[in-house]
């Protein structure tokens, strides 16, 4: 068999796997849908504020603050995942709460992951919106409630691609998964560690099903993102 009869025997079993329903295929989609998209929501929630709140105010060792988080967006999933692994494992602080090996580990690992992410990029907008919309809004005679929910929605395409960046680093980081999920079948193995899993063992048809599917999820937020932007800049 060449090389290009492998590629094409691989794809075809990958789609065929993907539209059969296959578990194996679907179990690791849904688990990665559901520890990202929690891990989003809540760094959202979180991170959103905390930009408001760093970025937008002026106080002592906001540079120290900002570098700290500059830092830890560079920092590798492994070593986000070891860090959370400090305080979670059973002989630690946190090791009551008996959190090692689930996916509430790993979504504590991903929120902190992608946390400084959603800050950073939310906090450019934060800092290129509040002058001007505070200046506009005093001329106005508006309140500072009004001021922030004007910058929150004149900046709602810089805040949605904050979201989408996050996610997309979420959705496809295998550091913290396997650190913390423990790469469980049917519990807390997702798509990237299934796709280590499966390729170490020579599976690649379900390998490459499953990186099949998240280049599909990737693309898929990236063109809602891009709609999205086309109609918040149309007339």
């Amino acid at each position: 068999m060449t090389g290009l009869d492998f590629l094409i025997r691989a794809f075809g079993d990958a789609f065929r796997l993907i539209l059969s329903g296959d578990p194996e295929v679907y179990g690791a989609v849904s688990v990665s849908l559901q520890v990202a998209g929690t891990a989003t929501v809540i760094t959202t929630l979180l991170g959103i504020p905390l930009a408001f709140l760093i970025y937008g105010n002026r106080f002592r060792g906001r540079h120290l603050v900002i570098t700290f988080l500059n830092t830890l967006m560079a920092l590798p999933t492994v070593v986000v995942g070891l860090f959370v692994y400090a305080f979670i494992t059973r002989r630690s602080i946190l090791g009551p709460l008996d959190l090692l090996f689930s996916k509430k580990a790993m979504i504590i690992g991903e929120v902190v992951l992608a946390l400084p992410i959603v800050i950073a990029l939310a906090g450019s907008a934060v800092v290129s919106l509040d002058r001007s919309v505070k200046e506009t809004a005093r001329t106005l005679g508006a309140g500072p409630s009004r001021v922030l929910a004007t910058i929150l929605w004149e900046g709602r395409l810089a805040f949605a691609t904050a979201v989408a960046a996050a996610f997309g680093r979420l959705i496809g980081e295998v550091g913290v998964s396997m650190i913390l999920g423990g790469n469980i079948a049917g519990v807390t193995r997702n798509i990237p560690t299934a796709i280590a899993t499966e390729t170490s063992k020579g599976e690649f048809s379900l390998a490459m099903a499953l990186g099949i599917v998240l280049m599909a999820l990737a693309l898929g937020v990236n063109f809602v993102l891009r709609y999205a932007q086309g109609r918040g800049e149309s007339p």
